[in-house]
């Protein structure tokens, strides 16, 4: 990146875009730099609130004519923080988040800036779905550019997974739409390469035929059952249909959950089949395995099962995660989840086990940069505490779990649920995240589009 002598000024910037300006000594400088993890904490020089795509470029040349390091940040929830920056300049796509639907094709526009509340409230009425997460304050466009696990992946694969097509400014300001006709090479990089390519300021998704109702729950185990429980969703997971994804979660419910305050095992889990008496025969078999303490099982809105943990997640929240792909769950799988699980006596840590395969695991290896597509399970261990206090031990917790699944860990690291790594930790080098096949031609791809590497506050891949 060339660095130039010029000073950078406010009132310069402010002349360039038609957004907010807002520096370190402007009201609202605090909030405008704060991001969702409370434990980023960092003072970039200036933060643009685009106010339209026409923002994006002169912020683009803004940063390199001054040689400022650049974050972009779409709904803001990434738990890394990449959305900040010591010292440099944010551009904040927060109000850009449109969403046009086109029921016949039937395909969803979504800028960059919409979260996954945002889609849900605009496909709904059509009775149509787009694959996003498992938290409706996420982000869209840095959950997809990551990947996209969530309740929908095996019905539809991952957010990515459903591109059409996406609209970008690249490092040297142009504007492009990248498909598989229309620079193919960049296309495929943004199925899970992350912002390293260039500003996403939309993007086009295949919808499905979904609701507006679903049928989903939980069943809730206390600790004397886990050990069935596992085992017996080590046999239920064989063989169940694309339509059925759960995920099973040990946790100590935080109190808004009303679910007391001992640690418990939930099995949760989202039918996305209109064939209810299929779904619903699937969950009784789970519970003649392994009979649960309690369940909340039922007809929902699916906007509002996709908002079930948000209060988890408030902005805020500090937070820290590392994550692993698995195959088993044998004895010695099975005596870390229970062990670990049993640690957790206070509200601030959690893990989520998300069975794979179905429509994620037919999409070739090659076909995308998201890694291990032959997953059976992923693990996502994740810190969500208020009090700077626990930092210590939560952080602790976190990584040791980590350690002790990294004998059974099948390869590839899922980005958005990494944390910042310190050097060193396999989650920190792309070449392990992706393995060395894929890193090498997103390297070739971030050498086209992104030669001077402008676009690295992310899990980054240099171009050299």
């Amino acid at each position: 990146m060339t660095t130039s002598v010029l000073r950078p000024d406010l009132d310069d910037l402010r002349t360039r875009v038609t957004g907010t300006v807002t520096g370190r000594d402007d009201p609202g400088y605090d909030g405008a730099r704060a991001v969702w993890n409370g434990m980023v904490d960092r003072r970039p020089w200036a933060v643009v609130r685009a106010a339209g795509v026409g923002d994006v470029a002169p912020v683009i040349a803004y940063a390199r004519e001054h040689g400022l390091a650049l974050a972009v940040r779409g709904g803001g929830h990434n738990v890394a923080g990449n959305g900040a920056v010591d010292d440099g300049l944010v551009l904040d796509l927060a109000d850009l988040h449109a969403v046009s639907v086109d029921p016949a094709a039937p395909t969803v526009r979504v800028e960059a800036g919409a979260t996954l509340a945002h889609v849900d409230a605009a496909t709904e009425p059509h009775g149509l779905v787009v694959p996003g997460g498992v938290v409706s304050t996420t982000g869209v466009a840095g959950l997809t550019l990551g990947g996209g696990v969530g309740w929908l992946t095996r019905p539809h694969g991952l957010a990515a997974d459903n591109l059409v097509s996406v609209e970008l400014v690249t490092a040297d300001g142009r504007q492009l739409t990248a498909d598989a006709n229309e620079h193919p090479d960049l296309f495929w990089a943004v199925h899970g390469g992350g912002g390293n390519f260039g500003v996403v300021t939309a993007f086009t998704f295949r919808a499905y035929p979904h609701g507006p109702r679903v049928f989903a729950g939980n069943l809730v185990y206390r600790q004397d059952r886990w050990r069935q429980a596992w085992t017996a969703l080590e046999e239920w997971t064989r063989d169940l249909p694309d339509a059925m994804t759960p995920i099973t979660t040990t946790m100590t419910p935080p109190p808004v959950a009303e679910m007391g305050d001992e640690p418990l095992l939930l099995v949760g889990f989202a039918w996305a089949a209109p064939d209810r008496a299929t779904g619903e025969a699937l969950v009784g078999r789970l519970r003649e395995l392994a009979p649960p303490d309690e369940e909340e099982v039922g007809d929902m809105r699916w906007v509002e099962w996709q908002q079930a943990f948000d209060p988890v997640f408030p902005k805020g929240v500090r937070a820290y995660w590392r994550n692993t792909s698995f195959d088993r769950l044998d004895d010695p799988v099975i005596e870390v989840l229970v062990r670990r699980g049993a640690e957790q006596t206070w509200t601030g840590t959690a893990f989520d086990v998300h069975l794979m395969g179905g429509a994620f695991g037919r999409v070739p290896e090659g076909a995308t940069p998201f890694p291990n597509r032959a997953a059976r399970f992923w693990l996502n261990i994740y810190g969500f505490w208020g009090d700077p206090a626990d930092d210590a031990d939560r952080v602790a917790f976190v990584r040791g779990l980590s350690a002790d699944m990294e004998p059974f860990a099948t390869g590839g690291q899922y980005v958005n649920f990494q944390g910042h790594e310190p050097a060193g930790h396999r989650g920190s080098d792309p070449r392990t995240v992706f393995g060395p096949g894929k890193y090498e031609r997103l390297v070739e791809v971030k050498r086209r589009y992104d030669p001077g590497n402008l676009f690295h506050v992310n899990h980054n891949i240099p171009p050299g």
